[in-house]
């Protein structure tokens, strides 16, 4: 058994959904059968792609119809807000939006093409269909200026990052590292990895902890509120591990990750368990749970009687430990970043 069984593919969806239509049938003993077939496809649990609709084009895009001679560009479009306002939020509808204006700020629609979210054109016809909020307010007014260091913005009720100062970094913590910035003991930690490849003056925080014998995906970040939220157990944030154990895993282990087991501070219930491989006495286990309690799936293992020789943490949420080499940082992309806001409701 190799460690390359960690850094394992991102496939995404490959839903085949394409003849759905196309293969209905008018006869009456024929139709369900195609309907069954149809939805007949192969889903990779783990490894889905993140379900993030893009703000322009995407799964809420709108089809623009043809226009009639003479007929403007204003003229076509249809004022229905399809964003979701949560509690306190209202449509900002008199003005150019004054209670979210910052006189000297930079225009909203700029903002958004800044931030990759759409070009500027396509920014303004977010902004016509209520689909831009500012800190908690809908604007559907062009004009409106705004603050990118503090502004939260959100399209379609996904946050957008504006702030070009806050980082998100995903780590490959190799073995024997400690999960601290800084080591009392001098013993190698994380801070000593990232601290030549980020700016000076950035301040990280590791979301969780792995500790010195476990391999794999740390997040850092220097926006507090994300990390915070990513640890609270009201989110429950999934986290993914390969385990390699001492013992030949089977289905009464797998059953049992899943009922629950007794540990000293209360039962652990893994939310997915599978035997990804066995020989030789040996077992490769993949494990996800939300709990984050200290080495929780070395003794969940160890109690079923499969003490853990390798511990790699593979995937949190959507974001997988991907092609990384143990010491390797990457940057989060946006659609990564829009997914992990949307899990802790920021």
């Amino acid at each position: 058994m190799t460690s390359s069984a960690r850094r394992e593919g991102t496939p995404g969806r490959n839903a085949g959904r394409a003849g759905g239509s196309a293969n209905r049938s008018t006869k009456k003993n024929g139709a369900g059968k195609n309907r069954s077939n149809n939805r007949n496809f192969r889903r990779s649990r783990e490894y889905e792609a993140p379900r993030t609709g893009g703000a322009a084009g995407g799964r809420n895009g709108r089809k623009t119809q043809s226009k009639a001679p003479g007929q403007s560009r204003r003229a076509e479009n249809i004022y229905i807000s399809k964003a979701k306002p949560a509690r306190h939020q209202h449509v900002e509808t008199n003005g150019a939006g004054s209670s979210v204006n910052v006189e000297g700020g930079m225009r909203l629609q700029k903002v958004l093409a800044k931030a990759g979210v759409a070009s500027r054109r396509m920014s303004e016809e977010l902004i016509d269909q209520g689909r831009v909020e500012v800190n908690g307010q809908i604007v559907m007014r062009q004009g409106v200026r705004v603050d990118p260091e503090t502004a939260v913005i959100r399209v379609d009720g996904v946050r957008v990052k504006v702030n070009e100062d806050l980082v998100y970094i995903a780590l490959n913590k190799p073995l024997g590292v400690q999960s601290t910035m800084h080591d009392d003991m001098g013993r190698p930690c994380v801070g000593d990895i990232v601290g030549e490849k980020v700016d000076a003056g950035v301040h990280l925080f590791h979301v969780g902890r792995l500790d010195a014998k476990t391999e794999g995906l740390l997040l850092l970040t220097n926006d507090g509120e994300l990390a915070n939220r990513l640890m609270h157990p009201k989110y429950h944030i999934s986290k993914t591990y390969l385990a390699t154990v001492l013992g030949e895993g089977d289905k009464e282990l797998i059953k049992a990750l899943r009922d629950g087991v007794e540990l000293e501070d209360g039962i652990a219930r893994a939310d997915y368990a599978q035997v990804v491989d066995s020989y030789e006495g040996r077992s490769l286990i993949r494990v996800e749970l939300h709990e984050g309690r200290k080495h929780i799936v070395r003794r969940m293992l160890k109690e079923l009687g499969y003490p853990v020789q390798q511990l790699v943490r593979t995937k949190i949420h959507t974001i997988q430990l991907g092609e990384l080499t143990p010491g390797a940082i990457r940057h989060l992309n946006e659609s990564e970043l829009r997914s992990l806001y949307k899990a802790v409701e920021m």
